[in-house]
């Protein structure tokens, strides 16, 4: 195994480290995408001393003839290793179109490597579109949970609706993850989550529940937090109900990154990337994401495209791996020359090309951009001050955001929906090229969602709202509930409903609709239903 501590003070540059030098010096690292086609097993029968299965069963990234089946095996899902050694093991997947296991059952067998933390992913192809399937593994003598999944409409077929559900931001330490529990009863075919799935801080005894472990840096840390997460019942068997489509923010790895820039920054640049390299790769273990996404080292590829027909076209965004530092130092500025520099990026110049390349070729009738931080240009101001906005949000690079609405003004892309976490909140902003000039044309639709338990339960203050829609017109609705919100999607017409829950602190927290926004098909912006 590589040892990245000896790598030498030569490859820095400029308190930065050059990521070419990196990998080449860190060549071990590009081996990963093999360890698991290449990891053997011995063929004998395995026995776990307890269920191996504690994490559950998911599934993700359909398409249309294939989905990606995943478990971990952790009988001991808070220890270094999940309680599994350095030993590799073989188990079972099966695939059937009833819950039965006796209808058109596909199952081969597939190596749980000790090089990927035990986590298995399985690409079924040559399935049916449209199709739910159900799915199980076995290892040794024991059986995992049932999940449910399901295919995507044939791309070129025009589906009646889409039913999915959005979330972000699930602190362990903040709150219940009783959201999920009440998104299990939606009947959905899709869940997007929009990233913050874990939080990397040392555990305190100040939450309704404490993380196991320090400050995330290691492999293993990560490994068990992803663990301790994924133990949660409400989440794990949200997982097991319908295939989820997964993107990062921070959290995953640590508070507002910048690509290789630290939010410290006396931060040694090797360790920071090691660190990230250790991040991305227990995120790949924890998360139902195709092959294709396996991290090379502190790199790793996570937006790309997912139809659903031609209904919706999903372009699932990374807005932190690719980013430039933000300007101003971070925190509340004013849009001064540092903030709209054509240098600053959220996106790269290589996500950026693909993404209005996807957008100009899609025929979806609703061209949905799944992503982390909020697109609507919102400041504030007090008396007569300039406005400040948040230079971690898309105002951070305020010129990319704008020639990016202009992009998809100029070549009509029809419906274009922005979908947001991060910032524990819901709004609903109706988006300009500029949104600083609300009187121009409205060009696409922002929904934001909340937290599924980050800040824990935060009361919304009618004034504060009210201040804000009187300086941004674009804002239609913003509330501090904690939730979720579950998207209706047919060819005439987009409803967003946010459900709220009254309390994350304890158990039983009650649901309730408590906004419901539409989007008419050929007319940009929202309106309450």
């Amino acid at each position: 195994m590589l040892d990245l501590a000896k790598i030498p003070a030569a490859v820095k540059h400029e308190g930065q480290l050059s990521r070419r030098l990196f990998l080449g010096w860190g060549s071990a690292l590009a081996a990963l995408p093999l360890l698991q086609s290449r990891a053997s097993a011995e063929d004998r029968p395995f026995s776990f001393p307890s269920n191996p299965f504690t994490l559950g069963v998911a599934s993700g990234d359909p398409d249309s003839s294939s989905v990606v089946l995943w478990t971990r095996l952790a009988p001991k899902p808070l220890d270094a290793d999940g309680g599994m050694g350095k030993e590799n093991v073989p188990l079972v997947w099966e695939l059937a179109e009833n819950e039965a296991f006796t209808k058109n059952l596909k199952s081969d067998k597939v190596i749980a490597s000790a090089d990927l933390g035990h986590s298995v992913r399985v690409e079924v192809n040559g399935l049916a579109p449209h199709r739910p399937y159900f799915y199980r593994f076995r290892a040794g003598d024991t059986v995992s949970p049932v999940g449910r999944t399901q295919t995507m409409p044939d791309e070129k077929s025009m589906p009646e609706k889409l039913r999915f559900a959005f979330a972000s931001c699930q602190h362990w330490e903040a709150g219940l993850f009783t959201a999920f529990d009440r998104m299990a009863k939606d009947e959905l075919d899709l869940v997007v989550h929009l990233g913050d799935y874990i939080y990397e801080r040392a555990g305190t005894a100040r939450g309704v529940r404490k993380h196991e472990g320090p400050k995330l840096t290691a492999l293993e840390h990560y490994r068990v937090r992803h663990a301790q997460y994924r133990s949660d019942p409400m989440l794990h068997t949200m997982h097991a109900r319908c295939p989820w489509i997964v993107t990062w923010d921070d959290h995953e790895f640590e508070n507002n990154y910048a690509n290789d820039i630290s939010e410290r920054k006396d931060a040694d640049p090797v360790e920071f990337l090691k660190q990230r390299a250790n991040a991305y790769q227990a995120y790949y273990e924890a998360m139902p994401l195709r092959p294709s996404s396996m991290p090379q080292g502190p790199n790793m590829k996570l937006y790309r495209t997912v139809h659903f027909g031609k209904l919706a076209a999903f372009q699932v965004l990374d807005t932190r791996q690719f980013r430039t530092d933000q300007p101003n130092g971070d925190g509340k500025r004013e849009l001064n020359a540092e903030a709209l520099s054509p240098k600053n990026t959220l996106l790269g110049k290589a996500q950026r090309e693909w993404l209005e390349a996807a957008l100009s070729q899609s025929n979806a009738t609703w061209n949905v951009l799944a992503q982390q931080v909020m697109m609507g240009m919102v400041g504030s101001s007090v008396g007569n001050a300039p406005a400040k906005y948040s230079m971690d949000q898309w105002p951070g690079a305020a010129h990319e955001r704008m020639k990016l609405m202009a992009t998809i003004a100029e070549r009509k892309i029809a419906n274009p929906v922005v979908l947001t976490g991060d910032i524990h909140s819901n709004w609903v902003n109706n988006l300009r090229i500029d949104d600083r000039k609300p009187e121009s044309a409205c060009v696409a639709t922002e929904f934001v969602g909340t937290s599924i338990s980050s800040g824990g339960n935060t009361p919304t203050n009618p004034e504060a709202v009210a201040t804000i829609r009187k300086q941004n017109p674009i804002v239609q609705m913003q509330n501090r509930d904690r939730g979720y919100v579950r998207c209706t999607v047919t060819p005439k017409q987009w409803t967003s409903d946010y459900i709220a829950i009254d309390d994350v602190l304890k158990p039983g927290g009650k649901s309730k609709l408590s906004a419901s926004f539409v989007v008419e098909n050929g007319t940009p912006g929202a309106k309450k239903a």
